[in-house]
């Protein structure tokens, strides 16, 4: 029986700040978003993605990004990403002290349409200038590719195509590659797949996992794609966000049910859970509801026995 070597340290990339809060429909105040990304860095998580420099016309619930970059206390050895669609995303974002921005492009060209009015070259060619600019400004950029296994419009997606895309964003200098199944229509093997198609041509160490828990799958994609030595996972406090385009789209993996698992593996995230849970417990308080994470929400149902 073979023994599988699985990383001894996993980097959690904490996005409900951000990839969780922006489809919330009730608005989210400054200030708890600011006290939210500050509990979430002082539990131990190296990076959390603060906001978005979109237009507050396509999401007003981070038409604050400016105020949330002002008024957090920037802990030292954590990076506090900001997504920028755009050149004058990234301009704004600069005036706002973002040292570190995320950039994001699909595997679909139906979800590229859709989604950003544009076919994926064209995408791609946008953030040109903003790579340029990053490299002058000595800003790392991150890159994100949806619809890695699945697209709500055009079904199943194709390996090579998201090695494709995710090659040209490595190429461009971005310096790690999300692969984000963005409706949660993955399973294991076939994340496993699309992951070792990428890894021919982006290096392993230079690739994260997003994947959304729609189907209940995220747990088990997060599992089987370590086993291939991905070590960076992104996840989302209390499981909030989700597509708007997917059917039933529950949200993103929670960071509490990730950093309980790897937790009980022994693998290394330097994450203190009870403060993860308090985290957790604050934004679910904010929006009235219960966590989706099933970690949190037994820990809770424990406290009150």
């Amino acid at each position: 029986m073979s023994v599988i070597n699985y990383p001894q340290k996993v980097k959690i990339v904490e996005v409900g700040p951000r990839d969780g809060l922006q489809n919330e429909a009730s608005m989210v105040a400054t200030e708890a978003k600011v006290t939210l990304i500050e509990k979430l860095a002082d539990a131990g998580l190296s990076v959390v993605e603060a906001t978005s420099f979109v237009s507050p016309k396509w999401v007003p619930q981070m038409g604050d990004n400016a105020a949330v970059m002002a008024q957090i206390k920037r802990l030292p050895g954590v990076s506090y990403p900001v997504l920028t669609p755009n050149m004058k995303g990234f301009e704004a974002a600069l005036a706002a002290g973002a040292t570190e921005v995320a950039i994001f492009a699909a595997a679909s060209e139906s979800f590229s349409q859709k989604n950003i009015n544009c076919s994926i070259a064209e995408s791609i060619d946008r953030f040109t200038p903003i790579m340029a600019a990053a490299k002058a400004n000595n800003i790392r950029v991150r890159g994100y590719v949806s619809c890695v296994l699945g697209c709500p419009y055009e079904g199943a997606v194709a390996p090579e195509v998201v090695a494709d895309v995710a090659a040209k964003l490595y190429q461009m200098g971005c310096y790690e590659i999300s692969l984000g199944d963005t409706i949660g229509v993955g399973t294991p093997l076939k994340a496993q797949a699309m992951v070792a198609c990428v890894a021919k041509q982006v290096p392993l160490n230079a690739l994260a996992i997003h994947f959304h828990d729609t189907y209940g799958q995220a747990m088990s994609n997060i599992l089987a794609c370590l086993q291939l030595g991905i070590s960076t996972v992104d996840s989302s406090i209390a499981g909030l966000g989700g597509c708007p385009y997917a059917k039933g789209a529950s949200g993103n993996v929670a960071t509490e049910d990730v950093a309980y698992m790897l937790q009980g593996m022994g693998i290394d995230t330097g994450v203190n859970l009870e403060q993860l849970l308090s985290a957790s417990r604050f934004i679910s308080d904010v929006l009235q509801r219960r966590p989706i994470s099933k970690v949190a929400n037994a820990l809770a149902d424990d406290a009150s026995n």
